[in-house]
């Protein structure tokens, strides 16, 4: 496997979170559960199903989340937060507390998916 070349150990995170919506992913499979694509799709505003699919393999392939195919008819896949996907929870809880704290008016929360938001 090739190594890639990163500057930091920041990169590392950011390279394995950074992206479209893979904070949110992992946020809400951590807050409540396995989740089909489908309702992934719903809960993820403004992101095409091929930007959705390949956010999901790259969370797959770095270990974050788990993909869970069943033999059924109709099949079914879900996908659910792995051990070391769990561990991000406190960054992903620092970043909603953040995004909360210094929205300034700017930003219309249409969907609230952080339990700060929530409240």
């Amino acid at each position: 496997m090739n190594k890639i070349p990163v500057n930091s150990e920041i990169e590392i995170t950011l390279k394995m979170i950074g992206g479209k919506c893979k904070p949110l992913i992992l946020y809400i499979l951590i807050e409540e559960g396995p989740k089909r694509f489908k309702d992934l799709m719903g809960q993820v505003n403004q992101i095409s199903q091929k930007t959705l699919t390949n956010q999901l393999r790259e969370l797959e392939s770095d270990g974050l989340i788990l993909r869970e195919a069943f033999s059924e008819i109709p099949p079914r896949v879900e996908y659910s937060i792995t051990e070391k996907g769990k561990t991000l929870f406190p960054i992903l809880d620092l970043m909603c507390e953040w995004g909360e704290k210094n929205n300034n008016g700017r930003f219309e929360i249409i969907n609230p998916q952080c339990i700060q938001c929530n409240n």
